[in-house]
C-alpha cells in the first residue's frame, strides 16, 4: 500500500484487557511499514499510539483510537470512557501517574504516557472532563 491518499481506521481498546496490550500500536505500525513509510516517522507513531492504548487499558472501562492517515501526516484520536483527569497540568509532567499499584507491578503507570504522546507529536491536544473521559488529539507529520 502507497500513501497516496487518505486511509482511515479505528481500534477498540477494552479498559484491563491486558492481554492484547500494544494489538492496535503493533497493527498500525505494520500498516505504515508495508507503505515504506520512514522508520523515524513509524517510530514516533508507534509510541504515541502505544502509550494512548495502554492509558486506555489502565484507566478506563473502554475506548477508541481512530486514525487518519494521509501523505503528509497521521491524526490518532484516542477517546475512552474513564475517570477524566483532574489536573491535566499534573498529568502532564514526566513521572507522575496515578495508576494503581497492581498496574504498576505488571510493569505499567510509569507517568510517562501522556509526556511520551507530547514528545512523539507534531500537535497535542488533550480534552478530559473528570467522571466522562478523556479525549487527546495527535498529529504527527512526515
Amino acid at each position: 500500500m502507497k500513501i497516496d491518499k487518505t486511509y482511515e481506521g479505528s481500534f477498540h481498546i477494552v479498559g484491563g484487557d491486558f492481554s492484547h496490550a500494544g494489538e492496535a500500536s503493533t497493527e498500525l505500525k505494520t500498516i505504515l511499514l508495508s507503505a515504506g513509510v520512514e522508520d523515524e516517522f513509524v517510530r514516533r507513531v508507534a509510541i504515541a499510539t502505544f502509550e494512548a492504548e495502554m492509558n486506555i487499558m489502565i484507566y478506563a472501562t473502554a475506548g477508541i483510537l481512530r486514525y487518519t492517515i494521509s501523505p503528509e501526516e497521521i491524526r490518532i484520536i484516542a477517546e475512552d470512557m474513564g475517570p477524566g483527569i483532574e489536573n491535566i497540568e499534573l498529568a502532564m509532567q514526566e513521572g507522575y501517574s496515578t495508576a494503581p499499584d497492581w498496574v504498576r507491578e505488571m510493569g505499567w503507570g510509569a507517568g510517562m504516557g501522556l509526556p511520551n504522546m507530547k514528545k512523539n507529536a507534531d500537535t497535542f491536544r488533550i480534552d478530559s472532563v473528570v467522571g466522562e473521559g478523556t479525549k487527546v488529539e495527535m498529529i504527527i507529520r512526515r
